[in-house]
């Protein structure tokens, strides 16, 4: 038959295939051929491995029996197992830490010790001992700052905050204590500071016919009944309670906040009137006096401002008048400050008690602050006997604040009691 062109059905040549040969005797032939090449290979296998493989795959003969049936098959190509994978350990209970960030690679790198027993480098540990301290630090040695410097500043009239000590002043603890605790007289308003709060004055725009529209905590500037101070007449006449001045010498300051010179004194200085108590905060200075006395004014007042356990107030009235220089007085003006808002402490102690005239007779009524917002509930005790300052004294108050007095207030028909 000529050879075709094309695989067509009709001109294909025949093919002469060999016997087939059964399917048994082909798998018999192969498993022989297996069996008897699997000791070369094996021996092969080991004479390809590096000596220290070969040492460490084969365990010691005291090691335990592997845990892994899986590790105990044979080696070979007849030991049809899936491919091992390493076990791993269980979790310590409580696993330490490594010492340092060395030592913990060099417990990764191969061949490195795996008992927890191995040696650490004394560099490892000395760097663990200086990493836990730094740490540890919160304040370095550079940025260490030095201990806060306590002095006195005075913010506004009864409110001295402590932020360093003033050269040569002699304070005790207690006193400096008592001291800071005079923003008691602030809260009271009397008198206000200045530069805080709204702005007010003795004349001009912003005076005190004005100061019921300045704000709208002054308003008993104008609508209160029973503000002070007032024209003291037809006091009933009784047979009153003496004040019992407690006063003794101690720290004091002396300020010009812009509208008087007020001095703060120490803790420990008070009066008791009836069955009440009241802490003295400080006195300040009016020109001319605030007070009338039957239609009669004076040079000056010296107001002394107390406070209760309860806030109430209670301000006891000095009226001076011009005669012999008064010694108490110019212990205040020799420690007046060089400008409006500066605190100066003396270095000297001050007793307030210096101030009282010696007849201890007064006038008494309920009446409110004499600056703004006008606080009322206040008890006014007036001393009968004025003192006396130096007309050089009065120079000097006029020369700072040559008026600094509220207009004298309707009675409104007050319960007004003197000693008789």
């Amino acid at each position: 038959m000529p050879d075709c062109p094309h695989p067509q059905p009709d001109c294909l040549r025949p093919v002469h295939r060999a016997p087939a040969l059964p399917q048994a005797a082909v798998l018999a032939v192969l498993g022989l051929s297996l069996l008897a090449l699997a000791p070369a290979l094996g021996a092969a296998e080991t004479a390809a491995k590096p000596p220290a493989a070969a040492a460490s795959a084969a365990p010691p003969a005291a090691a335990a029996a592997p845990t892994n049936p899986a590790a105990s098959a044979p080696r070979g190509p007849t030991s049809m197992r899936p491919p091992r994978r390493p076990l791993r350990p269980a979790p310590a209970a409580s696993a330490p830490a490594p010492a340092s960030a060395a030592s913990s690679a060099a417990a990764r790198a191969p061949g490195a010790a795996a008992t927890s027993g191995a040696a650490i480098d004394p560099l490892d540990r000395l760097r663990e001992r200086l990493t836990r301290e730094l740490s540890a630090e919160k304040t370095y040695p550079g940025s260490r700052r030095s201990p806060p410097v306590m002095r006195v500043e005075n913010q506004t009239p009864g409110d001295i905050r402590l932020q360093a000590p003033s050269a040569g002043a002699r304070v005790a603890a207690g006193s400096i204590g008592a001291a800071g605790s005079g923003h008691a007289a602030k809260r009271a308003g009397e008198p206000a500071g200045g530069g805080h709060g709204p702005a007010w004055a003795y004349t001009g725009p912003l005076g005190p016919q004005a100061w019921p529209t300045l704000h709208p905590s002054f308003s008993l500037c104008g609508s209160g009944q029973r503000q002070s101070p007032i024209d003291i007449r037809d006091g009933l006449p009784l047979d009153l309670e003496p004040v019992d001045f407690s006063y003794r010498p101690g720290f004091f300051s002396v300020t010009d906040n812009g509208h008087t010179v007020n001095v703060q004194v120490g803790a420990g200085n008070a009066i008791e009137v009836g069955a009440r108590r009241y802490e003295l905060t400080g006195f300040h200075f009016h020109m001319p006096g605030e007070e009338r006395v039957d239609g009669r004014s004076f040079a000056m007042s010296v107001h002394l401002v107390h406070r209760d356990a309860q806030g109430r107030l209670a301000v006891v009235a000095l009226v001076a008048e011009e005669g012999p220089e008064h010694p108490a007085m110019q212990t205040v003006w020799n420690h007046l400050p060089l400008e409006r808002g500066e605190f100066v402490a003396a270095a000297m102690e001050f007793d307030p008690s210096a101030l009282l005239p010696k007849r201890r007779g007064y006038v008494t009524y309920m009446g409110s602050l004499t600056t703004p917002p006008c606080t009322e509930g206040v008890l006014w005790i007036v001393m009968q006997q004025p003192i006396q300052v130096s007309r050089q004294q009065l120079a000097i108050f006029a020369r700072l604040h040559p008026m600094n007095a509220r207009p004298v207030q309707p009675s409104n028909d007050r319960v007004i009691k003197q000693s008789r």
